[in-house]
């Protein structure tokens, strides 16, 4: 089992509620911003570090993601009949990415700096993590109204509540996923487990970040991204 990630694994399938009448005909990961479909900024930063392979899933109007990858390079995992939740999605792709560990990443989420994935593969080290997981200073988020996921202690280890916010790209061995005994579950488990086992990780990421899961995260991106004091 190769100690590298050479797989992605992008999440797509979500409901997209809070955007509200936006998401009603188009899925949130297909919302224009800058010109193009907020998935394809994350598509952007998966393309330049060249994975073997990226898998999208897909549930809510799975039909309009699978067109839109229709002359792209990636497989479609879409679920049904019922959504899985991020660990059941990732579960039920684990066929399709073949090799542990993978990167694994959100799709409503805008990054100013250095390509996050990048970053995480420089600073894996697969001898004493399980997951290592991209986090932002509260500060340089933007969007985001909650108070952080996590704090990071001197030796990168993460722990429940502080002033990191999880940024949505990770990379994770498969094999407790795979292992776990329900087809519908979060990842917020999988992490539970590996912290127990004192093997979960952050990066704190250099630059900014926007979430994008809510209407005024568009123009906020959109200003991040041209380089707007935001």
């Amino acid at each position: 089992m190769p100690d590298t990630p050479t797989s992605v694994m992008i999440f797509a399938a979500g409901f997209g509620t809070r955007m509200g009448d936006l998401t009603r005909a188009t899925p949130k990961p297909l919302i224009k911003v800058n010109g193009k479909g907020l998935i394809d900024h994350t598509l952007d930063l998966v393309d330049s570090i060249s994975p073997e392979i990226t898998v999208v899933n897909a549930h809510y109007l799975a039909d309009h993601i699978v067109d839109h990858f229709a002359d792209k390079d990636a497989i479609i995992s879409i679920e049904k009949p019922d959504i899985l939740d991020t660990g059941g999605g990732l579960k039920a792709a684990l066929p399709l990415l073949k090799q542990s560990p993978v990167f694994t990443s959100n799709s409503d989420c805008i990054w100013d700096g250095p390509n996050p994935f990048r970053l995480l593969l420089e600073s894996w080290s697969p001898k004493r993590m399980d997951a290592l997981l991209g986090c932002i200073r509260v500060e340089n988020c933007l969007g985001r109204v909650s108070p952080g996921d996590f704090s990071i202690d001197e030796n990168g280890m993460i722990s429940r509540k502080g002033e990191f916010v999880y940024g949505g790209v990770q990379i994770i061995k498969t094999d407790r996923v795979r292992a776990h005994p329900n087809r519908t579950f979060s990842l917020n488990e999988i992490w539970d487990q590996i912290a127990q086992d004192k093997r979960l990780f952050g990066l704190d990421y250099p630059g900014r970040w926007c979430d994008v899961g809510h209407p005024d995260g568009i123009a906020l991106a959109e200003g991040l991204l041209r380089g707007q004091d935001v």
